[in-house]
């Protein structure tokens, strides 16, 4: 593997590293030797994710990483996502100074640093890389849907939300360690930027495709999946929600995907979608938003609940009311695991 650090400027417990948090939770595409973060300088990488040290120590900038670590990566990662995609004026510094150390910078934003004259200035006179992993491929290389998939014996099980960043990537990739862990041969395929530096053998970058090419694109990385993997089942990583109005998505999954299972990732804590408190838009009901992916034709199979802005008796209480109104096993991915979801899914498997 390709040796990394991940820059998250200030960001690192925030939403807003998700990122971050994916790749040390873990890559099989990078190994991560650092965390580039001044407001948690000196601290273990791991304590900051979930309380449980990583041997990932943060440093509180480029320049003191190369001061006292014998390590010398190739890669620095923007482990954040900026309101917008813009990347701040104040980052350049660090990341510039990273290409004056001879490292490549990885970006998912959708200011592309390539284009950037300053970027491209440093990359040449310091003959390093500049990786825009979220710019779109060309048109020719996109492919329109044609209904092969509707061919595809093998079971797609789509990781859904209720809103952003509640956690719909790692909760699929702990359903897929639990599923490789009891002989399942499955496969997760990511489309997000996140996904692609976690270095999953299949996806694409959603966010990065034109619209009209989306649900081709969906189809053609799970029918490559199922001719050059042969899987047993496949996870399909979702992105945002159903009903988020600054970037609705799902149905994509459900049905050009033919994704005839979901799990549902559900913030209870959150009143209100990521950043629109102020227009007063409500996260519908989790009851409501089962209903409308069966509207869709899929089974819900189980839900996982983000417990953020709940103490545990509070997710305990949702825990129980979900569980028994709705018939399905509902955990709490961080805390219990995903063992009873992995159940479910082997029943609707063998149905």
């Amino acid at each position: 593997m390709d040796k990394a650090i991940v820059f998250t400027h200030n960001l690192l417990a925030e939403n807003f590293a998700k990122t971050c948090h994916g790749l040390l939770r873990g890559t099989e595409r990078f190994e991560i030797l650092s965390v580039i973060d001044a407001a948690h300088e000196g601290k273990d990488a791991g304590t900051i994710l979930n309380g449980s040290p990583l041997g990932i120590p943060v440093y509180s900038s480029i320049a003191q990483f190369f001061k006292h670590s014998n390590e010398r990566p190739e890669f620095c990662i923007v482990g954040v996502a900026f309101p917008g995609g813009v990347l701040p004026e104040d980052c350049r510094k660090e990341l510039l100074a990273a290409m004056d150390h001879g490292l490549s910078i990885i970006c998912g934003l959708h200011h592309y640093l390539s284009e950037d004259p300053e970027f491209q200035s440093s990359a040449k006179n310091n003959k390093v890389k500049l990786i825009d992993i979220r710019k779109p491929r060309p048109v020719p290389e996109l492919h329109f849907w044609t209904g092969e998939i509707l061919e595809v014996t093998t079971p797609v099980i789509a990781i859904l939300g209720s809103d952003c960043a509640v956690g719909k990537r790692t909760t699929a990739r702990f359903i897929m360690e639990v599923c490789r862990s009891r002989g399942i041969k499955t496969e997760m395929i990511y489309t997000g930027q996140t996904g692609w530096m976690q270095g999953y053998s299949h996806g694409f970058i959603f966010d990065a495709t034109p619209n009209d090419f989306v649900s081709g694109e969906i189809e053609r990385v799970i029918l490559e999946c199922v001719d050059v993997s042969k899987p047993d089942l496949i996870l399909l990583e979702g992105q945002s929600s159903l009903r988020n109005p600054s970037g609705p998505c799902g149905s994509e999954f459900l049905l050009s995907g033919n994704a005839k299972g979901a799990v549902l990732v559900h913030p209870p804590g959150r009143k209100y979608f990521v950043d629109m408190e102020e227009l007063g838009l409500q996260i519908p009901e989790i009851e409501d938003e089962i209903e409308l992916i069966q509207n869709y034709g899929s089974k819900v199979i189980g839900v996982g609940l983000n417990e953020e802005g709940c103490d545990m008796g509070q997710l305990r209480s949702v825990q129980r009311t979900i569980s028994k109104k709705m018939n399905i096993p509902v955990v709490l991915p961080l805390t219990d695991g995903v063992n009873k979801i992995v159940d479910g899914i082997q029943t609707f498997m063998n149905q």
